[in-house]
């Protein structure tokens, strides 16, 4: 006994699948734009802070350096600050 559909029936299915399709790529594609556009974002907030990490660090190494520079020079230190700093003895031998 055959399947009682008719090859008409075959078709107008086919059909009503291929416009649900075509009927939702818009949506499909907006969707997909705005989670590639959430994750760009997502990302530059994340390089934004690591550079101001990054940056603060800078500044506190460059400040230290100020001070040391400010207190060897206030204490009579000879040694330059980076020499300090790095724990390096400049001294010429016979000082």
């Amino acid at each position: 006994m055959a399947f009682p559909t008719s090859t008409i029936q075959i078709p107008e299915t086919a059909t009503q699948l291929n416009l649900e399709v075509v009927a939702a790529s818009p949506a499909v594609a907006m969707g997909n734009l705005y989670m590639v556009t959430s994750h760009a974002m997502g990302i530059e907030a994340h390089n934004a802070a690591t550079a101001q990490q990054h940056s603060n660090a800078t500044a506190q190494a460059a400040t230290s350096l100020g001070v040391l520079a400010l207190y060897s020079t206030i204490f009579g230190s000879p040694k330059p600050p980076t020499a300090l700093i790095a724990g390096l003895d400049t001294t010429t031998p016979g000082e």
